[in-house]
């Protein structure tokens, strides 16, 4: 409990706690665009399943929500990285991670996406 507390006062913004790596819950949270749209949620399942089974933690909201509420709600909880997969960035050839401390975006392929995920944890 202390922990968390001492986190939150000193890890935050105006949008919510924003948890460090070492003792974030869930590293990943895993946010599929229209969840409607065949493509987005079968990559989304895929990098869901492909991070579990390297034994990352990692959440995916998979609510039938308008993506504002779900990017509020990401930043509320804290995870400190959104996987952000939509109809655009996958025509694009991409998939977005968003580093919540930083602020900043890195566009990423599909097919890296895992690679990528795993060097985080890594360090």
């Amino acid at each position: 409990g202390r922990t968390v507390a001492a986190a939150r006062e000193q890890y935050h913004d105006d949008n919510g706690i924003i948890f460090p790596l070492n003792i974030a819950p869930y590293p990943f949270l895993i946010l599929p665009i229209d969840i409607k749209a065949g493509e987005v949620m079968e990559t989304s399942m895929n990098i869901y399943k492909e991070l579990k089974a390297g034994g990352i933690d990692v959440l995916v909201d998979d609510r039938d929500e308008r993506p504002g509420v779900k990017f509020k709600d990401a930043d509320l909880i804290g995870v400190p990285y959104r996987i952000t997969v939509g109809p655009k960035t996958l025509k694009e050839g991409v998939i977005e991670i968003k580093d919540r401390a930083k602020g900043c975006t890195e566009k990423v392929p599909p097919d890296k996406i895992i690679e990528y995920c795993k060097s985080i944890i890594k360090g």
